[in-house]
């Protein structure tokens, strides 16, 4: 092993039935660094962790660690924490109804019972000296994401990790929260301990980590410095290819000519149990979008039009007719599809196939009593796979078992088989790859300009829904304080109106 290396993986391979994960990949790790983990989704990276930490048994390679002597197997992620590798994923696997304290030390205590005094002085100690705002004795359900997820971090710590493996844990956080977790991971780093920080978001990339290991389709691109590798250059090697759709997808608003279309749907003073009251309409093949900080009330106004928040006031209208949206299955039937915000919790059904995850909506608006044959479920899979470029073993395959990105295209591909005049798109791209990405912002703009399709579509990324949108709709404080069109379509307008400097729009 050699000086300062913490971790090193070569010859990675791992196969699934018709599919190579890994194609012998290298890995290595140093101590006191921030590795970036980069790829599009499928690209093989949450494999990789998986063999590290003993949830997948590799078929070839070896794994040698610092300390360890020769190679190591790790059978288990238990075997893998006791060996010095932790994990932190996205979503948090601690406990919201136990103090910050038990969390913790939960599973880590010996004997029947709990020495409460010392547990709590322990905690108070490692959370001082980490620099968590948390007290040992609060809930951990009262503390905001981006403090839970520290406090997952300090339990890894806590078992003294030599590898801390960060899985997108920032992608539900604010400007503010994110600043909090890379001033740990910076104290982390100047301990020694190697971190490999897997994450979607560039700029973030470039602002933390010292290198950076690409994988594409299962294969090793590179290692690199990241003070030496330009942005586009790590989105070419990403890709595999050019830019060249984000530069299509970027000049679509200057082909945007022509008489405007009729109002699809138009909303006044609609409201709901998480929604105050609104206006809002949309035109017949129109893309536009809501955008504004987290907690500004975005989600909750897409919620609202399609009634999966019970619906409180307002008068909605559908090409001109009076028409009332009390309820997810009523707004199906009057043509309103909606992908929601967290794909994982109210998107996909983790464990039917594929098939059964994209005609689910359609099934739905026909009755679970007048079921469609096999025949026709196959059909209509197979036809969207195919349409969508869906990365799947066949359409009987477990949606939970597929990627992030594959999963998104699997949700639009349930929508789109309904047919909507009128598609809700709530944060389509978040935590997927940059190629999935681009391929969701065209196919939006494929729909609404050679289908006629509406298309509400809410990013975090300003530069996408600039890229996107030919309207926004900015909020703040869950009201409308700003509508954005033609030239006032710019990152510094959006940001100037977020502010307050924007005029005002009483609801």
């Amino acid at each position: 092993m050699e000086n300062g290396i913490v971790l090193t993986m070569r010859g990675i391979s791992i196969s699934f039935p018709g599919v190579k994960a890994l194609d012998h990949v290298d890995f290595t790790l140093r101590q006191g660094e921030i590795h970036a983990l980069m790829g599009e989704n499928g690209a093989g990276k949450s494999t990789l962790i998986k063999v590290l930490t003993g949830v997948y048994a590799k078929d070839e390679g070896t794994i040698e660690l610092e300390g360890v002597p020769g190679t190591v197997n790790i059978h288990s992620p238990q075997e893998a924490q006791k060996l010095g590798i932790s994990t932190v994923y996205q979503e948090i696997t601690l406990c919201p109804n136990l103090s910050v304290a038990e969390n913790l030390y939960i599973g880590r205590r010996e004997g029947i019972s709990v020495p409460w005094r010392k547990m709590f002085k322990d905690a108070g100690v490692l959370l001082d000296s980490l620099g968590i705002p948390a007290r040992p004795k609060q809930m951990l359900g009262t503390c905001s994401l981006a403090v839970q997820q520290m406090v997952a971090i300090a339990r890894a710590v806590d078992t003294q990790c030599k590898v801390l493996i960060l899985d997108e844990p920032t992608s539900s956080l604010d400007e503010k929260e994110v600043e909090m977790l890379f001033k740990l991971m910076r104290d982390l780093k100047a301990r020694g301990v190697g971190i490999i920080f897997v994450t979607h978001f560039l700029e973030q990339v470039y602002e933390v980590s010292d290198r950076i290991t690409v994988l594409r389709n299962g294969e090793l691109v590179g290692e690199f410095e990241t003070a030496s590798l330009p942005q586009v250059e790590l989105v070419s090697k990403m890709m595999g290819k050019e830019l060249e759709g984000l530069k299509e997808v970027a000049q679509h608003h200057e082909a945007e000519e022509g008489a405007e279309e009729p109002v699809l749907y138009k909303a006044e003073s609609l409201s709901s149990s998480e929604a105050k009251p609104f206006n809002f309409n949309i035109r017949k093949g129109e893309v536009n979008g809501f955008t504004g900080l987290l907690g500004s009330g975005r989600s909750e106004c897409v919620r609202a039009i399609f009634a999966a928040d019970r619906v409180t006031g307002g008068k909605v209208e559908m090409e001109g007719k009076p028409v009332r949206i009390n309820s997810p299955i009523r707004a199906m039937k009057n043509g309103i599809g909606y992908l929601p915000e967290d794909r994982k919790r109210d998107g996909i059904i983790a464990d039917l196939s594929v098939r059964e995850n994209i005609i689910l909506a359609l099934q739905v608006m026909k009755g679970f009593f007048r079921p469609f044959s096999r025949k026709q479920a196959e059909a209509f899979a197979d036809e969207y796979i195919k349409a969508l470029d869906i990365k799947t073993a066949s359409s009987d395959t477990p949606v939970g078992s597929l990627s992030g990105g594959n999963q998104q295209k699997v949700i639009l591909a349930r929508w789109l088989l309904t047919h909507p005049q009128y598609l809700i798109l709530d944060e389509p791209t978040r935590g997927i790859d940059i190629g999935t990405k681009t391929e969701i912002q065209r196919l939006v703009l494929k729909l609404s300009q050679e289908e006629g399709m509406s298309i509400t579509f809410i990013s975090s990324e300003i530069e996408e829904m600039l890229r996107t949108c030919s309207r926004l709709i900015v909020m703040r404080d869950r009201h409308v304080v700003g509508e954005l069109t033609g030239d006032q379509l710019t990152q510094s307008h959006v940001m100037h109106t977020i502010a307050g400097g924007g005029q005002e729009h009483a609801n």
